[in-house]
């Protein structure tokens, strides 16, 4: 059966459409009244000016480190008084292809690009003269098509990195269309599990250690199908279905044939169609009330195919066990109509309990608290304090 046809003149009207329209934290600002979360949290800008910021890390140190997709940067933000917002900015690597995925283990900054694994060592104490990147891994698959990985460090202290498949939908085999994990010294690849078209967001349930992970449903099947996923893995070695079934029940039309969903991992929960959830995070901390503690939090970027735009904004999971009974917005405000101001990312919480959310869009940080919290309880930003270092 012959696969429905990319029309260029949507493609570009909806890349045109997403193409970022505000870099400054104090316009972002003038614009968070607009977010609606829940009873009891507020949000600001955690940090302003970081062009297309992404995937987050955080340093036992408590610096945080940011990747990017469409630069070639990774960034480091402190906030040095502690006032919830960053006070100096750093940019530790340039020149790096797609380093959209980071992870910190033992003292070092790794990070994913697409064709490889790098480190910088002892990079806390060196942001003023980051090192060169040293690599651990490689090579990755080069093709850019969903090349932009996600990186992160398991319980069982290997590295873990997704493998989009570099296509829509398509059957090319290992290692596309994977999670592959990694010690950190570079030994031992080995791929955790499959069929998975392109995950952008891994973690692991801090109580089961378990993996959870987002997966971004294919396209060009209509608004409404397929969903995106949230799954889990228990154990290495599971299907997720791609690229014959998506989201636990819907057979490709091209790659499908009866009875093949069965054979899979069907996901955890469904998720809204062609959302392209990214990074996610289960909530802790005696700072958050109670309902919320032990839930899932996901970044849903946004659809940019649909005839009417979906997502951009945070989801909540609320979990029993290992499965899901709600998924329910959290945040949301980022797109007003079709026209999308901001686009989330990551989330990451502090050890205080606050929440940061990469905005690639906006080209800023959010900080998420809740009332209970000391600092960063309204939506002010003042930039007056920035120290940005190239």
């Amino acid at each position: 059966m012959l696969m429905p046809t990319i029309d260029i003149r949507l493609f570009m009207t909806a890349m045109l459409a997403l193409a970022p329209v505000l870099v400054s934290g104090a316009e972002v600002a003038s614009r968070l009244s607009e977010i609606q979360l829940p009873a009891g949290f507020s949000i600001r800008v955690f940090a302003g000016d970081v062009p297309n910021a992404r995937s987050m890390a955080v340093s036992d140190a408590g610096v945080l480190y940011v990747g990017t997709r469409s630069k070639d940067v990774v960034y480091a933000l402190r906030d040095s008084n502690g006032d919830g917002q960053a006070d100096e900015r750093y940019v530790v690597a340039r020149g790096l292809d797609m380093p959209n995925g980071v992870a910190w283990h033992a003292g070092a900054l790794y990070i994913a690009e697409n064709e490889r694994i790098v480190r910088l060592p002892d990079i806390d104490a060196r942001l003023d003269n980051p090192p060169e990147p040293e690599r651990v891994y490689g090579p990755l698959p080069a093709e850019t098509h969903h090349g932009w990985r996600y990186l992160a460090v398991g319980p069982d202290g290997w590295l873990y990195v997704t493998i989009g498949a570099p296509c829509n939908v398509c059957d090319e085999g290992d290692p596309f269309a994977t999670i592959a994990r990694v010690r950190p010294d570079g030994s031992g690849f080995e791929v955790y599990a499959r069929g998975i078209r392109n995950s952008v967001g891994l973690t692991w349930h801090p109580e089961t250690g378990d993996l959870w992970f987002t997966d971004n449903g294919r396209d060009w099947m209509g608004d409404d199908m397929p969903p995106c996923e949230l799954n889990r893995a228990d154990r290495p070695g599971l299907h997720f279905g791609f690229p014959a079934c998506h989201a636990g029940s819907i057979l490709d039309p091209e790659f499908g044939e009866t009875g093949d969903c069965e054979r899979f991992q069907p996901p955890i929960q469904a998720l809204g169609p062609h959302v392209a959830p990214l990074g996610l995070t289960f909530l802790s901390g005696e700072h958050l009330p109670r309902e919320y503690r032990g839930q899932l939090l996901i970044a849903e970027h946004g659809s940019w195919n649909r005839s009417e735009k979906i997502g951009y904004r945070l989801m909540l999971v609320t979990i029993d066990g290992d499965q899901a009974t709600d998924y329910r917005p959290f945040a949301t405000g980022w797109l007003d109509g079709e026209q999308a101001w901001g686009r989330p990312v990551d989330v990451l919480q502090l050890p205080d309990g606050a929440l940061l959310v990469t905005d690639d869009h906006a080209g800023v940080i959010y900080r998420i608290t809740y009332a209970a919290m000391s600092a960063g309880a309204d939506i002010a930003y003042d930039d007056s304090n920035d120290s940005v270092i190239p």
